[in-house]
């Protein structure tokens, strides 16, 4: 998977369902993407917050970008946190997201999402083996080096996300590879959210964890 900003609870349910999880760390990075932004329930209603990023290609990969360090994105995104959550539920446990956004001093935009993901997946108590494809060497394109990278680690079994279905079937990926694939089964579970009905799915992990805190987190995102 692509190493994206602060992801929703199905990226967690992904790691935390596989035995080994890779990081797609030098994929293409998608303008207006996951890649640098997600969604929290501000106001009654999905607000997008963003990482500013240095645009220099429109081929650059994610591990190749860069941080706009020239605007205080940090400050404003913890401020938002605290403004949005600070009456939640679990409030406290949100000052520990904030903490991890405060500690991202990194410059490239692959390295501060793998730093806030890892810290996430701490506080969740998941301990799945973790690698980054740029570190393997594997060369290719799309499902091609996908396999490549699958075979190198020995792997048996692909379990990928439902959105990437209709290209790994266009790929033959079941052909190329020899290795059996399945799909992630998660359907967000409707949880209380403070002061706001209906319910809105697909919101960044924060908004999970401000509501029903870090323990109850690790349930939901670990559901099958």
């Amino acid at each position: 998977m692509q190493p994206t900003y602060l992801p929703w609870a199905g990226y967690f349910n992904l790691i935390a369902s596989a035995d080994i999880f890779g990081f797609l760390d030098d994929a293409q990075l998608q303008k207006n993407s996951w890649h640098n932004r997600n969604r929290l329930l501000v106001n009654h209603a999905p607000h997008w917050i963003s990482v500013p990023v240095l645009r220099n290609s429109s081929s650059q990969r994610i591990n190749e970008s860069l941080v706009d360090s020239t605007q205080p994105w940090q400050k404003k995104h913890i401020k938002l946190l605290k403004q949005t959550y600070g009456n939640h539920p679990f409030s406290d446990d949100v000052l520990s997201i904030c903490t991890l956004i405060e500690s991202a001093n990194l410059s490239n935009l692959a390295d501060l999402n793998i730093h806030i993901i890892r810290g996430l997946l701490e506080k969740l108590d998941i301990r799945t083996e973790i690698f980054l494809a740029s570190s393997q060497g594997v060369k290719g394109k799309r499902t091609t080096r996908l396999v490549e990278l699958l075979k190198q680690m020995q792997v048996d079994c692909y379990l990928s996300p439902i959105g990437a279905k209709d290209y790994l079937e266009q790929d033959n990926f079941a052909d190329q590879s020899g290795i059996k694939l399945c799909y992630q089964d998660f359907n967000p579970v409707p949880y209380a959210q403070h002061h706001h009905q209906p319910f809105i799915s697909n919101l960044s992990i924060v908004d999970v964890v401000a509501n029903i805190g870090w323990e109850a987190a690790r349930k939901y995102v670990c559901q099958k």
